[in-house]
């Protein structure tokens, strides 16, 4: 059978147009997806939202659709949409800071770095956060200790570079919280406990001055520094609790709930993480598999999903 010119061209036009329509509504030939998708915004202001459909835009044609919400928590911390390059990402391709004039050029711009990071972290989002501010160094740098993300690497990671480079500070070291603050979870359960939002931020205000100090053995107040029970004891009585002392104590204290029952402002409860009684260490529950706690590593965020604390979980209790 032979076919004419313009039969030929039409037919190769339409494979043409059907492989562009095909490409515009994939989520890219590499998607790296998974991650920390399920997060909701909290926060956003006006004129980051604006870009909504720029932000999806761009993450979809890169692969990472399923985190555009962590992408525009990002935006938020970076400039609150108040500058022209509202992902300040004229830096990632060698340019000076604010360089980038068009909103959605640096969108393309950040999403595009933000893709090349988050696929050199393994899809951790957390590690891919503190690596947009940082610098990919600091992937290497958590990979040759430990492989995972911990806030006091950070912190280790932000003195070492300002020792390097014989400045003050280096970066934000405590850059994904500021960027987690602007997100949710997708568990509707995440409300502070018995409704009240005074408590829990009264609790977690007096918690966090103490964020990324070292873990102190028996220690119960600033001057001493804060053990697991300790921390937990002192921010309690900032709302006007008072808790027994130790992890064992306190886990008596408490009512036992499930961990679905589980809402911010619980405690989260564990054994084995030492020789001793059946309590060894305690947390604050801070909702969506988190808790906020002082550990060997310091006062810090810790992750209950998998893992250490996964595997020496004990209970969740709820204050009588």
């Amino acid at each position: 059978m032979v076919f004419s010119a313009p039969f030929i061209f039409f037919f190769v036009l339409c494979i043409v147009v059907v492989m562009t329509i095909s490409r515009e509504n994939q989520v890219g030939d590499d998607f790296i997806g998974g991650g920390d998708g399920e997060y909701e915004t909290v926060g956003i202001a006006p004129e980051v939202e604006r870009f909504r459909a720029v932000f999806e835009k761009y993450a979809r044609r890169e692969g990472v659709f399923d985190q555009v919400n962590i992408i525009m928590a990002l935006t938020m911390q970076e400039s609150g949409g108040r500058s022209l390059d509202i992902m300040q990402s004229s830096e990632s391709i060698g340019l000076p800071p604010n360089s980038i004039t068009d909103p959605e050029r640096s969108i393309e711009v950040g999403i595009k770095h933000f893709k090349k990071v988050f696929k050199q972290a393994g899809g951790d989002v957390r590690l891919t956060l503190q690596a947009y501010n940082f610098g990919s160094g600091f992937i290497d740098y958590v990979k040759k200790n430990g492989g995972k993300y911990t806030k006091k690497l950070a912190l280790d990671f932000s003195r070492l570079q300002a020792f390097k480079m014989g400045w003050k500070s280096y970066g934000d070291p405590s850059y994904v919280d500021h960027v987690m603050r602007y997100v949710k979870g997708s568990d509707k359960n995440v409300k502070p406990v018995n409704g009240s939002m005074d408590f829990y931020e009264t609790v977690m205000k007096e918690a966090l001055k103490y964020e990324g100090q070292p873990y102190a053995w028996g220690g119960s107040n600033p001057k001493t520094g804060f053990d697991c029970s300790g921390l937990v004891q002192w921010s309690f009585a900032k709302a006007g609790i008072t808790l027994p002392r130790t992890a064992q104590e306190q886990h008596g204290a408490t009512k036992k709930i499930s961990e679905k029952e589980a809402t911010a402002g619980d405690l989260v409860f564990f054994g084995g993480t030492y020789e001793g009684k059946a309590i060894t260490h305690v947390g604050i529950y801070v909702g969506n598999g988190r808790m906020f706690n002082s550990n060997d590593s310091g006062i810090e965020y810790s992750d209950l999903k998998s893992g250490y604390w996964r595997d020496h979980l004990v209970s969740f209790g709820r204050i009588k």
